[in-house]
């Protein structure tokens, strides 16, 4: 079922969902998000990394009118969001990074109050919501108290209540945290469906790799400020060249490969300490084809060869210079926050 907008609130055929400025935001003397500037291409995911207490979660409640900003503006859909609030919430979905669900009630109970308060009917409530619990994988328990449910499972019944109306805009706070792996694979298929659909979807998480699966464009963003943007490929590319990992089979040859290495690439090699690999910088990929010759002609084996880009976990590292995961006090902080936050 579409959702029935009212006159004047549907998303124009503009280029940009999400148009902000010089967002800021101050707790006392501590400036949460700190001129923050977002571009996000309408029908596309966008993603937003960032370690615990960066700022991700304060950017993601300005833009959805849940908290005003003390600087900067934003714009969703051509759409003022301290001006235009009213039309705004009309365009958006949000889903917290804490389930919003009354554990009084059973799934489907919940589930059909939701799509009520969205406007349904009563049957057509309960059509939507067997669907999505099919979708979400709860159908089994979907008469069971929620008292009853896993953490996981009330994340993903969260999920299925902010996917009954599939608005044009979806903010996705850290959608899959405690969610195993086979459901958080689901959920990824069902972001991606809701684009194909003709949704526009803003995540943020601290899984790289699913930022890596399921982002068109990523922004980093440390200590309030965005530091990097840009696809995968490109933040990649930043922070430098793809590495070279070959294996010998004898390990009486490594000298000599890690010699051979230096010579034709002309960088300096590392000897892994697991046995028989080697790992140096390659710039030039079209290089491996001389590097394999020398190999052979000096009489050296290969067990294993490759040339890998950076992953994101690098990139994060050398961006922000601290892993993702690092400060647990940012995380008491950034939930202290939250409870400040809300409207």
């Amino acid at each position: 079922m579409e959702r029935e907008y009212k006159q004047g609130t549907k998303p124009g055929s503009g280029e940009w969902a999400v148009e902000a400025r010089g967002l800021v935001k101050a707790f006392g003397a501590n400036r949460a998000v700190d001129g923050v500037d977002l571009n996000v291409r309408a029908g596309t995911i966008y993603g937003v990394l960032g370690p615990n207490g960066a700022g991700k979660t304060t950017t993601i409640r300005m833009l959805a009118t849940l908290l005003r900003p003390d600087a900067g503006s934003a714009r969703i859909f051509g759409h003022d969001v301290a001006k235009e609030s009213q039309i705004v919430r009309q365009l958006i979905g949000v889903t917290g990074q804490y389930a919003s669900v009354d554990e009084s009630l059973s799934a489907t109970e919940n589930l059909i109050i939701f799509s009520r308060l969205l406007g349904l009917g009563r049957a057509e409530a309960r059509r939507k919501s067997a669907e999505l619990l099919e979708e979400f994988g709860l159908t089994e328990a979907a008469k069971r108290p929620l008292k009853n449910f896993s953490g996981g499972m009330r994340r993903r019944l969260d999920l299925a209540a902010s996917l009954i109306a599939q608005p044009p805009l979806i903010f996705l706070d850290e959608p899959t945290t405690g969610l195993d792996p086979r459901t958080r694979s689901q959920m990824w298929d069902t972001i991606r469906r809701l684009v194909n659909t003709g949704s526009t979807v803003v995540l943020t998480t601290q899984y790289l790799e699913e930022a890596d699966q399921l982002a068109d464009r990523i922004a980093v963003i440390d200590r309030g400020h965005v530091v990097a943007e840009g696809t995968v490929d490109e933040l990649k590319a930043s922070i430098g060249t793809s590495s070279l990992h070959l294996t010998v089979q004898q390990e009486a040859d490594i000298e000599l490969a890690r010699q051979t290495i230096e010579t034709v690439l002309k960088v300096q090699s590392n000897v892994s300490p697991e046995i028989g690999k080697i790992t140096a910088p390659m710039a030039d990929a079209d290089l491996v084809t001389d590097l394999l010759i020398a190999l052979r002609e000096g009489g050296i084996r290969l067990a294993e060869v490759s040339v890998q880009k950076p992953t994101l976990d690098e990139v994060f590292l050398t961006i922000t210079g601290h892993g993702v995961d690092e400060d647990a006090k940012s995380d008491a902080v950034e939930a202290a926050r939250g409870k400040g936050e809300r409207a």
